[in-house]
């Protein structure tokens, strides 16, 4: 009644190999970003648009990514070995929360931090000359100068000028037609 047959064995491993295949081909680290690549190139662009207080001029560019995004930090490295500010260097530096007296150019927050730490920096960080990136819903509210945000499945960033001025930045005005929203 229940012998042993050689073609049905033979699917049911076919079946379990293509399930477990395909669940190891699905596997991405839980900081996976689908999008880094394109955000490093956004991030590494928004130098050409903004203008640092003169006192930040010398020295490495330091570009601060707080929280988790391995693959946006690896971008952004790799972008680093090929790219300068003006005569400056590009560092790339990745932690999960901020360093008290971390001097930076610019400051990524990664989606998984709440708005809080962006609206602590906003306040700690003014006249200080660091343009605020992130990509949180209502970042640009919470003192967030450039927020990247999903329209029509497409990557594309919000802009606060107000937010910009406040930390000390001075923005070209043309960024401003590139922002697919501007916020005051």
């Amino acid at each position: 009644m229940f012998g042993f047959n050689p073609h049905v064995n033979f699917r049911i491993r076919l079946v379990l190999i293509g399930v477990l295949g395909s669940i190891a081909m699905s596997y991405r680290p839980p900081d996976f970003d689908p999008n880094a690549k394109l955000k490093a190139l956004f991030i590494m662009n928004f130098t050409r648009y903004f203008e640092w207080p003169e006192a930040k001029k010398s020295g490495d560019f330091v570009i601060y990514l707080i929280g988790q995004n391995a693959s946006l930090t690896n971008e952004l490295k790799a972008l680093a070995q090929k790219k300068k500010v003006g005569a400056q260097n590009i560092i790339v530096v990745n932690h999960t929360k901020m360093e008290k007296n971390q001097l930076a150019h610019m400051i990524y927050f990664t989606n998984e931090l709440e708005l809080q730490p962006i609206s602590d920096a906003a306040s700690k960080l003014r006249n200080k000359g660091v343009l605020l990136i992130s990509e949180k819903p209502d970042a640009c509210r919470s003192g967030s100068c450039v927020n990247f945000i999903y329209l029509e499945n497409k990557l594309k960033f919000e802009y606060s000028y107000s937010n910009a001025v406040k930390t000390g930045l001075k923005t070209n005005d043309d960024f401003k037609t590139l922002a697919a929203t501007v916020i005051n």
